[in-house]
């Protein structure tokens, strides 16, 4: 896994250093065992640390400014769109039946480093769990973890929706079925 110490002054690595965690490795660890939960205010790059937990979104882009503040570019920050099913998200097949869907596209964030996928969303966590249904995948900057990822995604289901003319419901519809998605996986 990649690794590089913490050295910068940064409020980012300072947090951490105050923790006693002194590299990405142990920092990365820490955040992945942290409760996945959304943050209500995630353009507050320290929302992780404040709420005592994250989403793929703030748990990432607070590890890749990590990475910013000691220098370490290599470490690129993704927005990738799988496509959740009953299979590769179980926690989701009630809703998925309730509306006679087969899959429902997600947005998600991760890490990539070279040709590696590094995923610190939850403890368990691994690429392997959305690599095989991912559709797309961009490189973004952490502050495009709101309003551009948002944006992003419903443009995504759009075209989805336009594409999958057997599926009746209007975007607001489904963005709203997604929302329920969503709210099975944090149980």
């Amino acid at each position: 896994m990649v690794n590089f110490p913490i050295f910068s002054n940064g409020i980012i690595s300072n947090r951490f250093l105050q923790l006693g965690l002194n590299d990405f490795k142990s920092a990365a660890e820490y955040i992945q065992f942290l409760p996945y939960k959304r943050n209500e205010h995630k353009e507050n790059q320290l929302c992780v640390f404040e709420d005592l937990g994250g989403t793929c979104s703030t748990k990432h882009s607070l590890l890749k400014n990590l990475a910013i503040e000691n220098n370490f570019p290599e470490l690129k920050l993704m927005l990738g769109i799988f496509m959740m099913t009953e299979s590769n998200t179980s926690k989701i097949a009630a809703v998925l039946e309730k509306y006679d869907l087969k899959e429902m596209p997600e947005a998600h964030n991760y890490l990539k480093y070279k040709n590696e996928i590094l995923d610190f969303t939850r403890k368990n966590s691994s690429p392997e769990n959305f690599i095989h249904y991912l559709v797309e995948e961009i490189e973004i900057h952490p502050f495009q973890i709101t309003d551009f990822k948002i944006k992003h995604h419903r443009n995504f289901l759009k075209n989805y929706l336009m594409e999958n003319s057997a599926i009746s419901y209007n975007l607001e519809t489904f963005w709203k079925i997604r929302e329920e998605c969503i709210l099975a996986l944090q149980q």
